[in-house]
């Protein structure tokens, strides 16, 4: 009788741990609290290990500090920009036409998470959520059990998070990339937050026949080390291409509170914090009292430029309307015009289903109570 009591008891706790372990989606993932940007089209989307295509991996997550150039230049340090995406996987950089005929600025979405598994490109989006960690979180950055989350987006609510963008460079080798031919063309404020995120697009001209090499960046705003992102991935304006061909770039300068001295027109990524091969230095605070940051917002002259204008505003201004923000359209020569064309678009981009979600959530309320209602000994209907 002890016997089989115990049995049933272990049997009990055993329902118990598969259901925390479902509901928290094997939290031993979250402990690596940094993000990138998932993607068809992005490098090392397997790992970076040969022959191997890894669903939990996070090589493209790991962040850039204290390195030289040649380690930090496109993720070189763990091998990240020699696992180029499969041949045909870019990622899109899709226009539309407007009501007149005319080119109108595109969009493209990326999932933020910290790790492969909780995206819609791993396990069949099963551990994908509303946030990067796999994780609803509600309340996070609101109520004060949500803000006890905020290390795994480096910001304590949405307003604060730093922003990200893309930059892209016309030629089809990465190993071609340089400092100057390589332009942020879009700002997604308040970002990173939750794992879909959908930035704007200029009226681009078109890329190379092989594709164009994009990165996306990410700076932390005084919460957790200061590092850097430059994540690289292989994309491809798609649909009515632009006209004007893009400027090369010069680097960012801090310009908080004084708009007038920020660099205008094309833009570096921000280079910070390698033992060599910085475009950008900072010292002292900024006006919160905090030690500046050279993040992708105003203060270094990214601004959340809207369709067809160049417009500055503050962070809180972003949030509100920051849904149709983010192209950069002060990027392109005044002068120098390229062929337009009209490249069919490829693939639908990345999405993730709203009823997805909400089925499970579905399943894990009901293993969450099954196994309740199995250890509490309550008949079964």
């Amino acid at each position: 009788m002890s016997m089989t009591l115990g049995r049933r008891c272990l049997a009990r706790a055993l329902y118990i741990v598969a259901g925390i372990l479902l509901w928290s989606h094997k939290l031993v993932w979250v402990a690596d609290a940094h993000v990138a940007a998932w993607h068809k089209g992005m490098y090392c989307l397997n790992g970076t290990e040969i022959g191997i295509d890894d669903d939990n991996t996070n090589s493209a997550v790991q962040p850039l500090y204290q390195l030289h150039k040649t380690d930090w230049w496109m993720h070189h340090f763990n091998g990240c920009d020699g696992f180029p995406p499969v041949d045909g996987d870019f990622l899109e950089l899709q226009h539309s036409l407007g009501l007149d005929d005319s080119p109108a600025n595109g969009e493209f979405t990326v999932e933020l998470a910290v790790n492969r598994a909780f995206t819609t490109l791993s396990y069949n989006a099963s551990k994908a959520a509303i946030y990067g960690d796999g994780q609803d979180h509600p309340g996070l950055g609101i109520t004060l059990e949500g803000k006890r989350d905020n290390l795994v987006v480096h910001a304590q609510n949405e307003s604060m998070a730093a922003g990200t963008i893309f930059a892209i460079s016309y030629t089809s080798d990465i190993n071609q990339v340089t400092e100057d031919s390589l332009v942020v063309f879009t700002v997604l404020p308040n970002t990173p937050w939750q794992r879909l995120a959908t930035y704007h697009v200029p009226n681009l001209p078109a890329c190379p026949d092989r594709g164009c090499i994009c990165s996306w960046g990410w700076v932390a705003d005084n919460c957790g080390e200061p590092n850097m992102y430059m994540e690289p991935f292989k994309c491809k304006v798609t649909g009515s291409t632009g006209d004007r061909s893009v400027s090369r770039a010069t680097a960012p300068i801090w310009c908080e509170g004084n708009q007038s001295q920020c660099v205008g027109g094309a833009k570096q990524m921000v280079f910070y914090n390698q033992l060599e091969g910085n475009n950008v230095e900072v010292s002292g605070t900024d006006r919160s009292g905090q030690p500046k940051s050279p993040t992708y917002n105003t203060k270094m002259g990214f601004t959340a430029g809207k369709q067809h204008h160049t417009l500055g505003f503050g962070c809180a201004r972003w949030l509100i309307v920051g849904g149709k923000l983010g192209a950069q359209n002060d990027i392109f020569n005044a002068t120098a015009t390229v062929p337009t064309t009209f490249i069919p678009p490829l693939s639908t981009p990345t999405q993730s289903s709203k009823a997805h979600i909400q089925s499970l959530v579905k399943i894990h309320y009901t293993w969450f109570f099954f196994s309740l209602w199995t250890f509490l000994g309550i008949p079964l209907p």
